[in-house]
């Protein structure tokens, strides 16, 4: 098989701690044939974000406030069962929970300043309001008589 592809990076220097994540194996569905029947090709990776010491501590606070749908006793749960090899699944169990976190503990973003509508603009559209009113009026049958 060989040595999976981490450590999974989170953001800067953070990574997914090994010693905090829990995997369990279960039968897939799908396809496979007689082969799937027999191996426990499905993933579970479990990630205890209420308990870490991996993060630092704003970034848990942020996490666990955003992921609060999502979370069982403060554990994080990701499921993978796309491939029909259990190794894949572990990888793709793994990419999907650092980018989840990535993801989850991203700063804020900017507050949006509104921005002043310049005079000109302004100026234009009252003009071109005010010429469309005109051509209205200007349709009124009164002094055609």
């Amino acid at each position: 098989m060989g040595v999976m592809s981490g450590p999974y990076v989170i953001r800067g220097s953070v990574s997914l701690p090994e010693a905090e994540l829990t995997w369990r194996f279960s039968r897939s569905s799908g396809p496979g044939g007689q082969h799937v029947n027999t191996s426990d090709s499905r993933v579970e990776l479990l990630f205890d974000l209420a308990r870490t010491e991996a993060l630092p501590e704003v970034w848990k606070e942020r996490a666990l406030e955003r992921l609060a749908g999502r979370l069982v006793d403060g554990v994080l749960v990701v499921r993978a069962a796309e491939h029909r090899s259990q190794w894949r699944n572990r990888e793709a169990a793994a990419v999907r929970m650092a980018s989840l976190l990535a993801e989850a503990t991203a700063p804020p973003p900017r507050p949006r300043r509104k921005g002043k509508v310049p005079r000109g603009i302004n100026e234009r559209r009252l003009r071109s309001k005010k010429h469309r009113s005109d051509v209205k009026r200007g349709r009124s049958g009164r002094d055609w008589g």
